[in-house]
This record gives C-alpha cells, structure tokens and sequence, in this order.
C-alpha cells in the first residue's frame, strides 16, 4: 500500500466529495491546510503518514497559535487534520489515530460587525436607479441582506430556485444543504424588477444561462464581484468600505431580526446553521448594543 503522504491527502480530500457529500470549496480548504501540514512534516523527516505523531500534530498547532493565525483558522486546520486521520484509520492505513486524544483550539469569542438598521438601509437606498446595472445591484443587495445569503450561495442562485409563485428560494449551503428561504418585500419586489426588464441585457438574451445574477461578460458573479459592489455602494452612502462586506449584511439579518423579535430558532433555520450554537452569537451581538444603549442612563457614571 502506498503509503505516501501527500497521495493519501489527495485520496482523502477526493473522498470528501465522494463519500462525505461536503462541498468543493471544503475539500480546497482542507487540502490547502493539510498540504501545510505535510510541508512542516517534510521539514521534521517525515513524509508517511504513519509516521505521524500527536507530538506533530500538537507541535503544527501551536506553531500556527505563536503565528498570530486565526482561532478560527487553527480550529479549521485542526478539523482537517483530525478528519485525515479518521479517514486513515477507517481506512487501515494508520493502526492508531494520533490526534484522537488532542484537544481541540479554542475559538475566540469575536461578535461579528453590523451595520445599524438606518446605515443598512441608507447603503440599500444608495442604488435607486433604474438602469440595468441598478436594477441588478440593488436586488443583489435585497436578497443578501433580506434574505441572510451567504455570498457564494448568491452566486449559485438559479432561476429554477426561485420557487413557490416566486416567494420562496431554495438554497444550497455548506455540504450541499438545502433551506428554503422567504424572499418578500423589498427584496422579493427588486428581484421582480430586476428579472423583469434587466437580467435580459447582461444574458444578451441567451436562455442557457442558468444563474440569476449575471455579469455584464454573461458569467456567474464571483465572490469578489460581489464584494467590490458592495464596497462601491457603501462607500457611496458614505459607509467605510472596511466595516462592509457581504457577509457583513448576513450578520446584519441575523442581529435586527433578533433585536425586532424574531425567534432564535427560527434565525438558525433561515441562516442554515446546523448548531444552534453558532446562531447564538447573534445574541451577544444584540446583548452589547443594549449594553451601548444602558451607557445613556443617567446613573450610568454615578459615583
């Protein structure tokens, strides 16, 4: 048996799609990061994977912890590694899983950033023509904000998921989960708008073409498309390019409709997360600006 490191990575990361139904863009991040991790085993003499030990694995970790990486990076390279080594067990390629008894690195407890509901609105706002690229933006901006989107799951939006009389999308999400989502109100009115009179100039009238939003090449919109139109509209509405992003305007769904009630379960559903943990940030979010708000008491600097 060929038992190679880096060709066992290869099989492993093949298996992903394969076997565990995850998405490309998981089996890429999963091979960046155990493509480094068999780079620092090269440089301690190894270059099998039963040649691993929890002494590496432990030794790779705090390197990347004394780099400055990311929490959520170093929790990210600690599940490949450990899903690696599963796969080699169940596997009989490895007799024993070196990263069995490692703990797992703490991730940071970061709120995310939001906009206020008047700074969201006044970005949104900030695209009121009626010119095809307006049309098209404003709707893309709709639906991230309106509907909680993650950017990628924007751009593999097709016509044939736009569902239920046009009221509903279906949405596939990490590991190719699928969510229904409602989409009224503004965004569903500018998604009507935009498929009404705009799409048909950037498809130049090609039918073939599959997604929703499209580039003015006929091409599916790219992540950094859609962050470098984001970023435009909100440095015209006059909101620092740093605090915006796509996923800014995730959070930004999640955080207002928690603050104007909204069930917490009812946001994890919507959002497509699979842990009610991770939905509950949310509400750290909502507690710091109530926080912010109580400063304006006036017993707040009582002494």
């Amino acid at each position: 048996m060929d038992l190679s490191l880096d060709s066992d990575i290869d099989a492993f990361v093949d298996s992903i799609l394969l076997e565990a139904g995850q998405s490309e863009n998981t089996r890429q991040a999963y091979l960046g990061d155990l493509k480094l991790f068999s780079v620092f085993l090269a440089k301690r003499g190894k270059t099998e994977s039963g040649q691993v030990t929890a002494d590496d694995i432990g030794e790779f970790l705090k390197d990347e912890r004394e780099d400055g990486r990311k929490s959520s990076t170093r929790a990210r390279r600690s599940a490949a590694i450990r899903s690696f080594m599963r796969f080699l067990k169940s596997h009989r390629m490895i007799a024993h899983d070196p990263a069995e008894l490692l703990d797992s690195p703490k991730l940071d407890k970061t709120l995310p950033r939001v906009l206020t509901e008047e700074e969201t609105f006044r970005l949104i706002d900030s695209v009121d023509g009626r010119e095809p690229r307006e049309l098209r933006d404003r709707a893309m901006l709709e639906i991230l904000y309106g509907c909680g989107l993650r950017v990628s799951e924007l751009c593999d939006l097709r016509l044939e998921d736009i569902v239920g009389d046009g009221e509903l999308l279906r949405i596939f999400g990490k590991g190719s989960k699928e969510r229904v989502v409602p989409i009224g109100g503004a965004a569903g009115r500018a998604l009507a708008v935009y498929l009404g009179s705009a799409r048909i100039v950037f498809t130049k009238g090609d039918f073939s073409i599959p997604y929703v939003f499209v580039t003015r090449r006929q091409d599916r919109f790219t992540r950094r498309g859609v962050l470098k139109i984001v970023k435009e509209r909100a440095m015209a509405a006059g909101i620092a390019a740093d605090r915006i992003s796509p996923h800014v305007l995730r959070h930004c769904f999640a955080s207002h409709m928690l603050s104007r009630g909204a069930d917490i379960r009812a946001i994890q559903e919507l959002l497509g997360h699979s842990d009610i943990g991770t939905t509950q940030i949310y509400t750290h979010v909502d507690a710091a600006r109530f926080a912010e708000v109580h400063k304006l008491h006036p017993r707040h600097n009582a002494t």
